[in-house]
């Protein structure tokens, strides 16, 4: 499979979004396992989760303690995984989620995380949605801290501007190595957050990539081009996205959300699926 860089890492070139096997309305517990193995049969490198992934009477963790489980019990070698992880919600029964990025609740909730995740340091700790209460400088000081202190290795946001994007540049300087946020042909907005992390070079990692858990079944129809090149290609539409995606820039790395095997085995192929110019143009996006 086609790989990609985030910070010291080399990882896949499209990642796995854990968050769909712990929310509410989620498979059960094997299938969830089956997808984490089905991925890693794939070739799929970056598992992305947080210690907000979780439903009413899990608590704060459930998806992180699943993705370590997966790894420890899947038959092959797992060292080179990348597990990115994230802090700074918290699931409140029976939700939504309440935003904590105070440098107290960020540290705590990182150590919480390695000990979920059985692993010395997180290889990449991302902060996970900005907090109105607290200066956002505080926020990204903690994640300064926790590069300092082994907790993490690499530091990385979510849910960031422009402004954010280059603030938390400032103070983490080449401990930051990614931003996070919502992008898909659905939802455009954060395009120029993806040239400004290619400015920097920063990975962007696309959250929601075939545009959310309840849209990606609505590519073809929504967005006719992809339809039309799926049916051309004989791949799925979902592939169409996410190698249209992948074609955006170098430092580009999508991360669907799955809780089957079936969906990140497809999604897992778009990796090698090479769109010519002719092909990109007629997506029109």
């Amino acid at each position: 499979m086609k790989t990609r860089r985030i910070g010291s890492f080399t990882v896949s070139a499209i990642g796995l979004g854990g968050m769909p096997m712990s929310i509410p309305g989620r498979k059960d517990h094997d299938t969830s396992i089956a997808t984490v193995h089905a991925a890693l049969d794939a070739g799929v490198t970056l598992i992305d989760t947080a210690d907000a992934y979780t439903s009413t009477g899990d608590g704060q963790g459930h998806n992180e303690l699943l993705i370590a489980e997966a790894l420890r019990s899947y038959g092959g070698d797992t060292s080179h995984v990348l597990v990115a992880t994230k802090g700074g919600l918290v699931y409140k029964e029976p939700g939504p989620w309440e935003k904590h990025g105070s440098p107290t609740h960020l540290k705590d909730a990182a150590r919480r995380s390695a000990d979920r995740l059985g692993v010395d340091a997180i290889g990449l700790y991302q902060f996970h949605r900005p907090d109105p209460d607290v200066p956002y400088a505080d926020s990204i000081g903690a994640l300064k801290d926790l590069v300092a202190e082994g907790v993490i290795v690499h530091a990385g946001i979510s849910n960031a501007n422009e402004e954010q994007i280059r603030e938390a540049r400032d103070i983490l300087g080449d401990d930051l190595v990614s931003v996070q946020n919502q992008f898909s042909p659905a939802h455009l907005d954060s395009r120029r957050e993806l040239d400004v992390c290619l400015e920097l070079g920063l990975a962007f990692l696309p959250w929601s990539p075939l545009g959310g858990i309840r849209k990606a079944g609505d590519l073809a129809t929504e967005h006719e081009a992809f339809g039309d090149l799926a049916l051309e290609l004989e791949v799925s539409p979902q592939q169409i996205a996410l190698a249209w995606e992948l074609a955006l820039a170098e430092n580009v790395i999508p991360i669907p959300g799955a809780s089957r095997p079936q969906s990140i085995v497809d999604s897992a192929k778009a990796a090698d699926l090479e769109l010519t110019d002719e092909q990109l143009q007629r997506l029109g996006i």
